[in-house]
């Protein structure tokens, strides 16, 4: 993909013509002719903040309105609109959350790496609408975590099959790599109007508790993975593709250091540590001491945070050596 630098050309943002003079972009189709006014061209705003992360059109006069980019065009985010960017990813998140809760989404799939608060953003919301639900009754959505096994997935989504029930899988990744689950999954998921599932296997579980060899499905799905579906390979990638069909697939976009970091420093400053009551100066302190030894931490994430926090209350005078020795991998070890 070639890039190009405008001369002249608008694109309409939020209600109002920005110009794009003397910006770089990469060229998605060329200039197009729309009228006597002029037409426009199709170009990537990935990165180009605060244009939107996908293909947009910039009017412009004609195709002398803009030249080949005379440098390689990389795209280089302050640390500021990083986390403008991340923000607006969780905060989607958590607006995609309440729409699989009230069913106008059927499905969802979170992808992003460990310890960056996806399931916190999903429970968060789900767990303010358990609050105003009908007391007494079956609690309507549950979290699903670890191996589970395609029986097991039929009965748990039996139990949860009614319209505003949610099931939660967080990092329950079996699911994925069984092809029974997988074709339950898609079942449970399906576009049509009608979704029944069948079981045609005798079953002494299905009897004892009680489970129809077929239902109805109406409730929605959340799966929370640290891994990238749609870079899936092997023999189950059209499995997991036709699942990942049935599924908005919201990607958190957190995948350097630099972002994982950035994360930390903004969820720390919003408040994470305020329970501890470590005092401000600490706090800083243990963001700065991740900061320093983000290349040995064991895992730079939100967790570590915690863990460094669960040390600086236990050990307000030495809590930076015990760190050193279970949260950081000895020196000249890499990841």
């Amino acid at each position: 993909m070639s890039n190009i630098t405008f001369n002249e050309g608008t694109y309409k943002f939020r209600g109002e013509h920005v110009s794009v003079a003397g910006m770089t972009f990469p060229l998605v189709t060329s200039f197009k002719k729309a009228n006597k006014n002029g037409g426009y061209v199709t170009v990537d705003g990935t990165g180009n903040y605060p244009f939107p992360e996908r293909n947009i059109k910039i009017r412009c006069v004609a195709e002398d309105s803009y030249t080949p980019a005379t440098a390689e065009f990389t795209v280089q985010e302050t640390d500021e609109q990083t986390i403008e960017r991340m923000r607006k990813r969780f905060d989607m998140l958590e607006d995609m959350t309440k729409a699989v809760k009230k069913g106008a989404v059927r499905a969802m799939i979170v992808s992003g790496p460990p310890g960056v608060g996806k399931s916190h953003g999903v429970e968060k919301v789900l767990d303010r609408y358990q609050m105003v639900e009908t007391l007494g009754g079956q609690k309507k959505y549950e979290v699903v975590k670890g191996a589970m096994s395609a029986i097991g997935l039929y009965c748990k989504l039996y139990k949860y099959q009614e319209k505003d029930n949610v099931l939660v899988f967080d990092d329950c990744d079996s699911v994925f790599s069984d092809e029974l689950s997988l074709n339950i999954l898609k079942a449970a998921l399906d576009s049509k109007a009608n979704r029944t599932i069948h079981w045609n296997t005798d079953s002494h579980k299905l009897r004892n508790e009680g489970v129809p060899d077929q239902f109805t499905f109406k409730g929605s799905a959340i799966f929370i993975t640290n891994l990238k579906l749609d870079k899936a390979r092997g023999k189950l990638k059209e499995h997991l593709a036709a699942l990942e069909s049935r599924c908005h697939y919201v990607d958190l976009t957190i995948d350097t250091d630099r972002e994982k970091m950035l994360r930390i420093e903004q969820i720390t400053k919003d408040g994470m540590l305020d329970d501890y009551r470590l005092g401000k100066e600490v706090d800083e302190a243990i963001v700065d001491f991740v900061r320093t030894n983000k290349d040995r931490v064991r895992e730079l994430s939100l967790r570590t945070v915690l863990k460094i926090a669960d040390l600086a209350s236990a050990f307000p005078d030495n809590w930076e050596a015990m760190a050193e020795n279970t949260v950081m991998r000895r020196a000249g070890l890499r990841k």
